[in-house]
């Protein structure tokens, strides 16, 4: 359960943000998205989904003094992008069609998208800080550990019981790491073919959004 402790801060987000939504519901009825509640639910949802989008990546180019860790940005990074996907959906107030439909199954798409992204980074093999392992490192292990088996494998036959403890641990760490080098380049791969698909749907995600933020303006304002 601690991988995804992460994602509490956003799941209890979420639960606060449905609970206040039903009260709305219970009282009121279904706001519609061009009602007040509904624009704000909107443009908070949008705000945060362009936070998800530009302020992660920003952290991750920034080569000179970097203000806060890449742990703790890609939490931020899921937080606001569930919550912010949340909020649009609930801005659709339930209606798939039309753009606005379009835009909150866009929102779907792409949050869902992020959960099996956020799959496949956790794969990465870590040290105990949290830093994705480097496969030179990996390997260079890898090549130590056969070089102390070696000689443990050749006096196998007059090897002490001491002996024998320190090659079972030589050949426990030894296919450890042959596991973990196999999880790093299936993630890799894996990372790379995601980030072919996750990246266009983002772009036309918030194409779509600007493109109705301006309808809606548009209709709302201009046409009055």
């Amino acid at each position: 359960m601690s991988r995804y402790r992460d994602l509490v801060p956003a799941l209890v987000a979420v639960v606060v943000a449905t609970a206040l939504y039903a009260g709305f519901l219970a009282a009121v009825g279904v706001p519609r998205a061009g009602s007040l509640l509904g624009h704000s639910l909107g443009i908070v949802g949008l705000t945060l989904m362009l936070a998800t989008e530009t302020l992660y990546s920003l952290r991750k180019r920034a080569m000179r003094r970097p203000w806060g860790s890449m742990r703790a940005w890609l939490r931020f990074h899921m937080a606001t992008g569930i919550v912010g996907g949340w909020l649009v959906v609930l801005h659709a107030a339930g209606s798939f069609q039309g753009l606005a439909g379009w835009l909150a199954a866009m929102t779907v798409i792409v949050v869902g998208s992020g959960f099996i992204g956020r799959y496949i980074y956790t794969a990465v093999p870590r040290t105990a800080d949290g830093v994705m392992v480097e496969a030179q490192v990996l390997q260079a292990q890898l090549l130590a550990v056969r070089a102390e088996l070696s000689p443990l494998e050749a006096g196998r036959s007059a090897s002490v019981a001491i002996g024998r403890a320190d090659e079972r641990a030589a050949q426990r760490r030894l296919g450890q790491l042959e596991r973990q080098i196999s999880a790093l380049r299936w993630a890799r791969r894996s990372l790379a073919t995601w980030h072919t698909i996750h990246i266009p749907l983002g772009m036309v995600l918030f194409v779509t959004a600007f493109v109705h933020v301006a309808a809606s303006v548009y209709y709302s304002t201009l046409l009055r």
